[in-house]
């Protein structure tokens, strides 16, 4: 474990994941001592299957979304006093052994947000799936004003100045778009991506409906693009050239 993780939390949200969370939180715990699990209503004892491990575990009583989730660990890492966080999905899909690349990205660029990008093996997504994320990648990137690498991925790290940004105005898998834009275009914040395996894992289990939750991301993007105004100047910029890739 490195001495850089002292200042990190890693946060996964979960919501029925009783079939993979304890190994997702021990690998977790094996790079980084400080693991905040919010169970977001599960009904499956997801929970219980961690109750005897060194983390936080944050509950709700029933669930409200990974945006809410992801909402209330950004609050509990700020009140341990947190200088950034790491996210990792609870199904499976994030390999732990990532997060020290991910920090390593974080030191070469300071000032920056970190995405965990799928960019290894991605023949292997659903095609459906595939094709929703292209279509995310273009409009958010767009939205952030700069080109973004794997925009849906659940593999972040963020520094504090964007976490200090929790309580804007988005819920279920739009926060990570919003929260995402924010940084972008409020915090001063850059956006690197890290190379990372595509993982669908036996047991895992997404919550994420393409046509659904694509459809609502777009809608929440395109109004965040005609809010900041300057569309063709952002267009331009957020496709003119490739995005920021660290692979060390």
């Amino acid at each position: 474990m490195s001495d850089d993780t002292n200042a990190v939390a890693v946060l996964i949200p979960a919501l029925n994941e009783a079939a993979t969370i304890r190994e997702v939180v021990s690998a977790a715990l094996a790079e980084c001592g400080r693991v905040i699990v919010v169970d977001d209503g599960s009904s499956d004892g997801t929970a219980e299957r961690i109750a005897d491990l060194p983390v936080t575990v944050l509950r709700h009583a029933t669930p409200r979304g990974k945006g809410q989730a992801l909402r209330a660990g950004f609050e509990e890492a700020l009140r341990q006093g947190c200088e950034a966080v790491v996210t990792m999905d609870a199904d499976g899909q994030h390999d732990a052994r990532d997060i020290p690349r991910l920090l390593a990205a974080a030191r070469a660029y300071p000032d920056h947000l970190v995405i965990g990008a799928r960019l290894l093996g991605r023949e292997r997504q659903p095609v459906a799936r595939r094709r929703a994320n292209a279509v995310a990648d273009w409009g958010i990137s767009w939205g952030c004003g700069v080109p973004v690498a794997d925009t849906q991925s659940g593999q972040r790290y963020y520094p504090r100045r964007v976490l200090e940004r929790f309580d804007l105005a988005a819920d279920d898998f739009v926060f990570e778009a919003a929260i995402l834009i924010v940084a972008a275009r409020e915090c001063g914040v850059g956006v690197v991506s890290v190379p990372i395996a595509v993982r669908y894992p036996e047991g895992g289990a997404s919550h994420f409906r393409p046509v659904r939750d694509i459809t609502r991301i777009t809608c929440y993007t395109v109004g965040q693009v005609i809010g900041y105004g300057h569309v063709v100047a952002s267009y331009r910029r957020s496709h003119g050239r490739k995005p920021l890739i660290h692979d060390a």
